[in-house]
């Protein structure tokens, strides 16, 4: 794991988030990103009923996506400059030292994640094993919400590109690539088969895709695998191959970001993320489709 001075960059366990927070050497801001897909103010109510000390709320659909146009899937990526003034209120800065948590086992605090990385900001960790696991850790909690205002900094400063750990490839370009990249879908296996579609237009996957539903990427006590053992998995199924040539996907842009943190946590950072998934593919009736 990381010291202090280099920084938490993927995970973070509760006793060592303790310390951060105690010791109050540097700049730290605290991400609660809990959210449900099916009641989207479920969340922001379980923040406000209890929430780690001085975190603030992030709601996925108001805070961590665009506009939706009804075929640029559920959960669209923001304009980058409206994405850097959303963090800039949260009170991020470049020196910060951000902490990101859920309690859906990171499904949504990877997607802030990776979205902070997107910005270019690299010191931002997810508390691995999220609020229930900095609870049975006897880590403090409060109700209500925290008033960020005096806090808040800038608009966050932009790299001027996607850094090489944050690529994404729209459709166009992964439709060109079927076959050329190895991509890795993040769903449920029954959605991946098909045999289900709860979300959207229809059912199956991107041709070519392999399966690697994301709380694979979890033990029993919801705290991410070790390193080794999540290199040895990714490895299994898909080679040799080069991060740079695998692209991530899932429903709409979210689970993926949990593989994505997985590789990083094995050592294999450096893959694209499919920010449109299946919800804008299978938008366009003309795109291909597998099932099985």
């Amino acid at each position: 794991m990381n010291t202090v001075a280099a920084r938490y960059t993927s995970l973070i366990d509760p006793e060592a988030l303790r310390g951060l927070m105690n010791r109050g050497e540097s700049p730290c801001v605290l991400l609660d990103a809990s959210f449900d897909l099916a009641d989207p103010g479920a969340g922001e109510r379980a923040y406000l009923d209890a929430h780690l000390p001085g975190a603030l709320h992030v709601h996925l659909d108001r805070d961590l996506c665009g506009a939706k146009t009804g075929r640029n899937g559920r959960h669209p990526l923001p304009d980058r400059a409206v994405f850097a003034a959303t963090v800039g209120r949260l009170g991020v800065a470049p020196a910060t030292q951000v902490v990101v948590y859920d309690r859906q086992g990171a499904m949504f605090a990877a997607r802030l994640w990776w979205m902070l990385r997107w910005l270019g900001h690299a010191s931002v960790a997810v508390l691995d094993g999220g609020f229930a696991a900095w609870q049975a850790a006897g880590g403090a909690v409060e109700s209500g919400a925290v008033d960020g205002a005096a806090s808040a900094q800038p608009a966050y400063p932009i790299a001027a590109e996607e850094t090489p750990l944050t690529r994404t490839v729209d459709a166009a370009t992964l439709q060109s690539r079927i076959g050329k990249v190895a991509l890795v879908d993040a769903r449920a296996p029954e959605r991946f088969r098909g045999d289900v579609e709860p979300l959207d237009p229809q059912a199956g996957h991107i041709p070519g895709a392999r399966n690697r539903f994301f709380k694979d990427n979890l033990g029993a006590d919801g705290r991410f695998k070790p390193a080794d053992e999540l290199r040895a998995e990714f490895v299994a199924l898909l080679g040799a191959r080069p991060s740079t040539e695998i692209v991530h996907q899932c429903g709409s842009g979210v689970t993926a970001c949990h593989n994505l943190l997985a590789m990083a946590v094995a050592g294999l950072d450096g893959a694209a993320l499919y920010p449109g998934s299946w919800s804008e593919w299978s938008s366009d009736p003309t795109r291909p489709v597998a099932r099985g």
